[in-house]
């Protein structure tokens, strides 16, 4: 399907979904997202063991600060991502989210003490919220909707083998060459090329969106296509069942990728692990997860969303109970390549629901909200586990988020139905 735009300009060329059609900038933008995580990455093994071992933060809860501030940040702001890139178009909300983190390495290398590294993690959580939620309604809006899931894991899978790589890279350098400034000199060429990337090479997408919008007359009345912000996030939030459903497992699934974030590096360190081997378990982790959206995606087109989720929340479940009672490197290997396992079922899975669900003239919105919920995740799970970790241990606080995690997962097989309905109004 495609149409012919003109514009003072002249004529705009062909505007056609698909991900074969639009294979080229597809390609770029899963580069970008690549970048995007790397940019994410640059902190996962080395802050942890900086909060312990240069700023000698004793309770947990003071050490999780960061990732707090990370993620009431990216929660905000995924939630004004999408109206903003309905609004002003999506390019220039990708370039701004990239400008916005040029002072993140700067302020983690220089910060002389924890609230400089509070406040890279705010920025760091804006930037976030623009250019990944950004990226992910660019490749929604030029997939289209026969390759969804595929176009989900694409990009899913992109932006966590950057976050794992870049975990990876960054234990290597601190333990060679010291917690700073060597990891965040790595974030900053991260941030340089995926601005100038997104500045000279990726093209806008809106116009996708507003076909497909045009088209869309299959699983939405018209009359959905006209939705107020407040109507669509009660929509996504609370009224609808699957967009709901989806919501909550969003936000459990990053609740416990907050807690591995915080707590799994110090809890190895405090096993006598080296930074090597804390450096590997930090991105086998991402690593599992990133390469099996590449296959997770494609199958929830193929058997549907909601037996991926279910399977994706109970595997993860499982792969934290074995962190809680592990006690060595091997033990805990094998937990984190499951945890990347049930998490990468699980990802793709959820934003593909969503596109399903929401009406092409309200997706990005509703994309935004789901992600609001998703990455506020990473503050619940924050706050929850120091408390938890400060009170019982971290084994106590793994085990309760491994039960809610279980928990999670029961809600969506009870209640989610399969996406293809229209959503209520």
């Amino acid at each position: 399907m495609a149409t012919t735009e003109t514009s003072d300009c002249g004529v705009r060329p062909a505007v056609t979904l698909g991900l074969r059609q639009n294979l080229a900038q597809f390609i770029l933008l899963v580069a970008v997202n690549a970048l995007v995580g790397g940019t994410l990455g640059q902190e996962r093994t080395v802050l942890p063991l900086l909060a312990d071992q240069v700023f000698h933060l004793n309770l947990y809860t003071s050490a999780l600060t960061y990732i707090l501030a990370f993620g009431l940040a990216k929660a905000g702001t995924n939630y004004f991502a999408g109206t903003l890139s309905d609004r002003y178009s999506r390019k220039p909300v990708l370039v701004a989210g990239w400008l916005i983190a040029i002072p993140v390495p700067l302020l983690l290398i220089l910060g002389p003490s924890w609230g400089w590294i509070v406040a890279a993690n705010v920025i760091l959580g804006i930037s976030q919220g623009l250019t990944w939620s950004t990226t992910v309604m660019m490749k929604m809006d030029l997939a289209g909707p026969a390759r969804r899931g595929l176009a989900m894991g694409l990009n899913e899978a992109a932006g966590y083998l950057g976050v794992a790589a870049t975990a990876l890279a960054t234990g290597y350098i601190a333990a060679n060459y010291g917690l700073r400034p060597g990891p965040f000199l790595l974030g900053a060429a991260y941030i340089a090329l995926g601005l100038g990337l997104s500045v000279l090479s990726v093209k806008e997408t809106h116009h996708h969106a507003k076909l497909e919008a045009a088209n869309h007359t299959t699983a939405h009345a018209g009359a959905h296509a006209d939705l107020s912000n407040r109507q669509v996030f009660t929509l996504t939030s609370f009224r609808d069942k699957s967009l709901s459903s989806v919501s909550q497992a969003g936000m459990v699934n990053n609740l416990n990728d907050g807690l591995a974030w915080g707590l799994f590096p110090v809890m190895f360190a405090a096993a006598g692990l080296t930074i090597e081997k804390i450096g590997i378990l930090a991105a086998v982790y991402p690593a599992v997860w990133g390469a099996g959206q590449l296959a997770t995606g494609a199958l929830s087109d193929k058997y549907g969303r909601k037996p991926l989720i279910v399977g994706g929340m109970v595997v993860q479940a499982v792969a934290l109970g074995m962190v809680a009672v592990g006690s060595n490197f091997g033990f805990w290997l094998a937990a984190a390549v499951l945890l990347g396992a049930g998490t990468a079922m699980v990802y793709p899975t959820l934003l593909a629901a969503i596109g399903d669900v929401a009406h092409p003239a309200w997706r990005a919105r509703s994309v935004g909200i789901y992600r609001l919920w998703r990455d506020g995740g990473f503050a619940v799970g924050a706050l929850l586990a120091g408390i938890l970790a400060d009170a019982y241990g971290i084994p106590a606080a793994v085990t309760v988020v491994g039960a809610l995690t279980a928990v999670s997962g029961i809600l969506v097989a009870v209640r989610m139905r399969g996406t293809d309905h229209k959503p209520a109004i």
